[in-house]
């Protein structure tokens, strides 16, 4: 497994770079797209933060976006395949229209997943896994360290493209 610890690193980049730009590509930063996502911003934005990105990260818990297709289409082609990913993107879709989600960030996630994984895993020797902990830890990145931090970061790459 200490082999894959550069991959891991790779992964983690992919991923992060693939649903942080969808997720700016589909607007999520411009209003909350549910309202659990809205209440999140709010009480992010209560703390100090910024509520653009109070609203991305309310959109990446409350609802599936670019993360949890991403992580899903990683966990779906680890068990089997690229079959498996395709199942996550529809799963994916189908959750985001339980949550009254559009569904457009999180499928649209998937399914590049699926592509990016099946290349990487098929022609540089990535391991699948590899993926999973990248997403894992991307997520973290985003979510886990400073709520106030991130999305001021978010807040100011948003308006920069905005």
């Amino acid at each position: 497994m200490i082999e894959q610890l550069p991959y891991i690193a790779l992964a983690t980049i992919i991923c992060l770079v693939l649903f942080t730009a969808l997720d700016f590509f589909w607007k999520l930063p411009k209003k909350a797209g549910v309202s659990g996502a809205d209440a999140v911003g709010k009480e992010i934005e209560k703390t100090g933060g910024d509520i653009n990105g109070g609203w991305m990260i309310g959109n990446i818990i409350t609802s599936p976006d670019a993360s949890a297709g991403t992580l899903l289409a990683a966990c779906g082609y680890f068990v089997w395949g690229i079959g498996g990913a395709l199942i996550a993107a529809v799963l994916v879709f189908v959750g985001a229209r339980i949550c009254a989600d559009k569904g457009y960030a999180g499928t649209s996630g998937a399914l590049l997943a699926a592509l990016i994984i099946w290349l990487l895993t098929t022609f540089a020797n990535f391991a699948p896994e590899t993926f999973i902990a990248g997403m894992v830890i991307a997520i973290f990145l985003v979510e886990g360290i400073s709520a106030k931090h991130t999305t001021k970061l978010i807040g100011k790459i948003w308006r920069k493209f905005t």
